[in-house]
């Protein structure tokens, strides 16, 4: 549905998008981070029609966004950072204006603005205007607007920017809901978003891709990934920890010093340590050696970690 290829951005001598490429198909939520300043913004706006690329092709349903950029943008939904807004205007007054500039009248249009007020769940403040709304809603009122002509591909600038917990969550399971019958690229700098919310993720940094895949092979870089926390009822810690540590494909084992009342033994395998075939093994010495196991856990990876590594030019 949205195809980028070898896209370029210039700012005068600044490059600002460097050789980006991919593409996104329905039914995908395609999690865009990157540091700030690595190019998310500026890549969207290109996608959206905002700004021109420098070089490269971008695009949308079949339409290339620079020969048929009317066709493009009617295909698109676009949530632009700061969810900016008329301020004087009322909900139903502001859905109405999107809903003509999009060529919308009749019963058409007021089919549009209703589908939006019930699908954000503006009802309650319909008739506010908007300066008088909470960051909550007006964030809900912007992603109206976007949502207005039913579009096939939604682009969301940081769409729970500076929202609380519980608005965060309402955004969250609101894009889940539509993600089925659209594209959807988010761009966002809350990596728990990610995990809970995109199918795909896809980093830049410094104008460059350099990651695409799911949230669960991100985490499986991670340095921690793999790693299995075990609890004891009983035993010398130094003892077990030494036993444990003997396994072929364990990298090193940490012991828990601020552990009471049980042994907390942290098993680390190593880079080409088979991580299921060491998990069979610490069962087996576990049930051989009679040790008083009572817990045990994986460590799936965290984004964060994978994130700071890569984005600090430290990852492989």
């Amino acid at each position: 549905m949205i195809k980028v290829e070898n896209l370029y951005k210039w700012y005068g001598n600044k490059l600002v998008v460097e050789d980006i490429s991919f593409d996104v198909v329905k039914g995908e939520i395609l999690g865009f981070i990157g540091p700030n300043g690595a190019g998310k913004s500026t890549t969207m706006r290109i996608i959206t029609g905002f700004i021109p690329a420098s070089k490269g092709k971008v695009t949308v349903g079949g339409f290339d966004i620079d020969n048929d950029p009317v066709k493009v943008k009617s295909l698109i939904g676009y949530l632009p950072e700061n969810a900016p807004l008329y301020a004087n205007m009322t909900v139903y007054g502001f859905l109405s204006f999107a809903a003509e500039i999009r060529g919308f009248s009749g019963d058409r249009k007021k089919k549009s603005i209703e589908h939006a007020i019930n699908t954000c769940f503006l009802n309650p403040v319909r008739h506010q205007t908007v300066d008088t709304l909470s960051k909550g809603y007006r964030h809900r009122t912007c992603l109206a607007q976007s949502i207005i002509h039913d579009p096939e591909v939604l682009i969301l600038d940081e769409p729970t920017d500076g929202l609380d917990p519980n608005q965060k969550r309402e955004i969250r399971n609101l894009i889940k809901s539509m993600s089925e019958k659209k594209v959807i690229i988010l761009s966002t700098h809350i990596l728990e978003e990610v995990d809970a919310v995109c199918s795909r993720v896809l980093i830049i940094d410094k104008g460059r891709k350099i990651f695409d895949g799911t949230a669960d092979q991100m985490k499986q870089k991670s340095d921690n990934a793999g790693s299995i926390t075990l609890e004891f009822s009983s035993g010398s810690p130094v003892e077990i920890a030494e036993r444990l540590k003997k396994i072929d494909g364990v990298g090193r084992t940490e012991t828990d010093a601020s552990a009471k009342d049980m042994v907390v033994i942290r098993v680390v395998p190593s880079k080409q340590g088979d991580r299921t075939e060491i998990r069979k093994k610490i069962f087996e010495v576990v049930k051989n050696q009679g040790l008083p196991l009572t817990q045990l856990k994986i460590e799936e990876g965290r984004l964060d970690e994978v994130f700071y590594a890569m984005t600090r030019g430290d990852a492989a």
